[in-house]
């Protein structure tokens, strides 16, 4: 299973980004998928998951501002990023369960700056 991830790039405080992450590969259906973010000299942290009923769950840091969403007939998941503030800034991941296995895509770089 490969996953593409994009959208990444600068933008400044109050703007808004969203963010890609299509997942080919596999005929094996994809349960839950994920955002993360690593601010840089931070370890990697959990952004927000959807699971395969649209279920929903963010980080307290993003509610309000973020939301994920999926197409399954694409196999992607979105991640739309609004009011974006200076510790924002990081890259982000993207993640797939497949037949209970995580599957990673490579980041992209969102950079939060005036």
């Amino acid at each position: 299973v490969q996953l593409q991830a994009s959208g990444g790039g600068l933008v400044q405080p109050g703007g808004s980004l969203r963010l890609s992450c299509a997942a080919s590969g596999s005929s094996a259906s994809i349960t839950t998928m994920y955002w993360y973010r690593r601010a840089p000299g931070k370890q990697r942290d959990l952004v927000a998951l959807i699971n395969g009923s649209g279920g929903t769950v963010y980080v307290d840091s993003v509610k309000g501002r973020f939301t994920i969403s999926r197409d399954n007939a694409k196999n992607t998941v979105y991640l739309q990023m609004n009011s974006l503030k200076l510790e924002d800034t990081a890259v982000y991941y993207c993640r797939a369960d497949v037949s209970f296995r995580p599957y990673w895509g490579q980041g992209t770089l969102v950079t939060v700056s005036s």
